[in-house]
């Protein structure tokens, strides 16, 4: 049943003047008008608002990259892969511009290491790039050894993105899919994460006692005092 805009907004969570600057914006396909001023909304712009919004305060994705998004969903002729393509690179942080040798280097002997195209103007490879360089520069050089690690622990998430896909039962779904398995997916991702790293933190305490416990000044209790 067609709303009215301050329905949608009740209905969508979104209020009414970031849906007005969604319409300007391109966003949101207008409203069957009524009047000059006046229009009425359906159920596609509920759940379109619903989507934009999840990119946005989830994904945290730009106006800019919601509007790829939406192009790339919007866009018949858009294959799953080049969709996925799309998404993945308006979720990746900016290209950093960085001309770090050592950093490119380094990430060209990890993407052969994993046996995968290396494509050194792609969007993930300037991104590692950049996480690389500032590694670097804030004096953590060694944190390019997780890579390998980060890589095993990737595949079985991609794959679930991929299997969540092409579980749809149409193309349409399946492009939606591509968005809330990339966008939300990374949001669970971080999540659990945290939940993760929350649970095994004790452990850097019981580290930094056996740090403490190992310096030669201490008493050994089965010893006696040195």
């Amino acid at each position: 049943m067609p709303v009215r805009i301050a329905e949608l907004s009740r209905r969508s969570g979104v209020p009414v003047p970031t849906i007005k600057y969604y319409l300007r914006e391109g966003l949101l396909p207008a409203g069957e008008l009524t009047s000059p001023n006046q229009a009425r909304y359906s159920d596609v712009h509920v759940h379109r608002l619903r989507l934009v919004r999840a990119m946005v305060e989830l994904g945290g994705l730009s106006i800019a990259a919601v509007r790829e998004v939406l192009g790339a969903l919007d866009d018949p002729e858009k294959s799953l892969h080049k969709a996925m393509g799309t998404v993945s690179a308006a979720v990746a942080p900016p290209d950093s511009g960085s001309e770090d040798e050592v950093a490119h280097e380094q990430a060209r002997a990890f993407v052969e290491r994993q046996g995968w195209v290396y494509r050194p103007r792609s969007y993930a490879h300037t991104a590692l790039v950049g996480v690389l360089t500032t590694a670097r520069e804030v004096g953590h050089e060694r944190f390019v050894e997780t890579l390998d690690v980060l890589a095993d622990a990737a595949r079985p998430l991609a794959e679930v993105d991929l299997a969540y896909v092409l579980s749809a039962g149409s193309k349409d779904e399946a492009l939606e899919g591509v968005v809330v398995g990339t966008v939300l997916g990374d949001a669970a991702m971080a999540a659990v994460r945290a939940m993760v790293r929350r649970e095994l933190s004790g452990q850097l305490d019981d580290a930094e006692e056996s740090r403490s416990g190992s310096d030669g000044n201490d008493t050994d209790p089965e010893r006696g005092e040195s």
